[in-house]
């Protein structure tokens, strides 16, 4: 019953205006989760037991595929264990098996556990191409980078929409709000992200970006910094400000030199602050971004030569 609870809280959160897209159902709530609905749409049915181990090798897969439908198509589990009597009236004899319903009746369908391509193959036959979520999150990404944060928060939240468990999503919304100007939007949605997924890459950028962009908004006037620093070239906090504030204008090697500079001067300046400011800059720009690439490979040397 645990595990059951855990899929249906899992399920549920996955919803397509206002209703879900994947859900659990019951013996008594099969008629109207799949025979009224699927006289709407297509509906997949999934015959399920905790005990199965295609099950669960299927079970992800199949709401990964349902998921990039768009809601064009429906995911309703039933537990065979504890509802077996819809199972056995359609002559299911083995699991996993997956029906597909349409216009209240089962139209075809299939038994184990099938690799991504052929299900997405099997789907595609009743609702035509499915949405590349990747080919999305580009689109976002593009948005943002371009300057256009409104446009990438529309996108990044209607990704969030279909699969609330997408993490590059979730990352990208924040990171959107950032780009926004909104900091209490990116920090109101860092504060519901669970600890078990803190460490996910996309949600570690982003909490960067908002701290960076926290951090640029107390700094000074990037002009008086810098002849600041050409007066006091030991000054390093001012150099720090420095690279903050040509962060938030998006010159990141310039940033990323300035950190450096401290690096060199004086590694132990702030228990090491100019590596731990570079570093959080590399957390928030990426690990395949150029910059990062270019002033890791300047701080190694730095560091090993």
């Amino acid at each position: 019953m645990a595990q059951e609870a855990a899929r249906n809280a899992s399920s549920a959160a996955v919803r397509e205006g206002g209703t879900p897209i994947i859900k659990e159902t019951t013996t008594q709530a099969f008629s109207a989760d799949v025979l009224a609905e699927s006289a709407h749409q297509p509906v997949l049915v999934d015959f399920w037991a905790p005990w199965c181990g295609p099950c669960k090798q299927l079970g992800p897969i199949l709401e990964k595929v349902v998921k990039s439908a768009g809601g064009k198509i429906k995911l309703v589990k039933m537990n065979i264990d504890e509802h077996p009597q819809i199972a056995e009236r359609l002559g299911v004899r083995s699991i996993p098996a997956v029906i597909l319903f349409q216009r209240s009746q089962p139209v075809d369908g299939f038994m184990g556990a099938l690799p991504e391509s052929q299900l997405r193959g099997f789907i595609e036959r009743f609702i035509g191409p499915l949405d590349d979520g990747a080919d999305r999150i580009a689109e976002a990404e593009a948005a943002l980078a371009q300057g256009d944060a409104a446009a990438a928060v529309r996108l990044f939240s209607e990704l969030l929409a279909h699969d609330p468990a997408d993490m590059a999503a979730l990352g990208g919304l924040v990171r959107s709000h950032v780009g926004a100007g909104d900091l209490a939007a990116a920090e109101a949605l860092l504060s519901q992200v669970s600890p078990s997924v803190a460490g996910d890459p996309a949600i570690v950028a982003a909490r960067a970006a908002l701290e960076n962009a926290a951090q640029a908004a107390s700094v000074g006037d990037l002009s008086e910094l810098a002849v600041l620093i050409l007066s006091e070239p030991n000054n390093h906090k001012a150099r720090l400000d420095l690279a903050v504030a040509l962060n938030a204008l998006g010159r990141r090697e310039e940033a990323a030199d300035a950190l450096l500079e401290i690096v060199k001067r004086d590694r132990n300046w702030n228990e090491d602050g100019g590596r731990k400011q570079l570093l959080q800059f590399f957390d928030a720009w990426g690990a395949t971004d150029p910059n990062t690439i270019a002033a890791r490979r300047k701080l190694s040397s730095l560091l090993f030569s």
